[in-house]
């Protein structure tokens, strides 16, 4: 059981490190936005001008292949659903440009942030009080 749980999130992790395209991260907005469906339910959260069926199709088959949805069998059609949450990618994408740009070091990244006025002391205040309490 230990190493199944190990190979699986192994396998997530490795999955996740394939990147989105803006059309791809645009439909597993809608998908984390809305929760499970069926490809006509996503064309119609899509905006004008809405692509064809089967261009969206072929993103949905693109973003199953990469580990971020999962299709169940409805009837003669799939609904599909999300297999890796909003927060665990946009963790995983945060954690990336740290590490390519920070030298994996979160305090530079947000001494930039001070250094840019783009956060604000109040705030700066705030987070390591919400810092301080998780560690108590």
């Amino acid at each position: 059981m230990k190493n199944n749980i190990y190979i699986c999130c192994r396998q997530t992790a490795n999955k996740m490190k394939q990147k989105l395209t803006a059309k791809e991260e645009m439909l597993m907005n809608i998908f984390w936005k809305h929760g499970s469906m069926f490809i006509r339910d996503l064309i119609g959260y899509i905006p004008e001008p809405k692509p064809h069926y089967n261009t969206v199709a072929t993103l949905v088959k693109f973003l199953e292949e990469k580990g971020f949805l999962e299709r169940e069998p409805m009837a003669n059609s799939f609904r599909y659903k999300v297999k890796i949450s909003e927060r665990a990618y946009r963790g995983n994408t945060v954690s990336e440009v740290v590490a390519q740009y920070y030298n994996n070091s979160y305090t530079s990244l947000v001494s930039q942030f001070v250094e840019e006025d783009k956060i604000e002391l109040d705030e700066l205040k705030a987070l390591i009080a919400s810092i301080e309490n998780k560690k108590s």
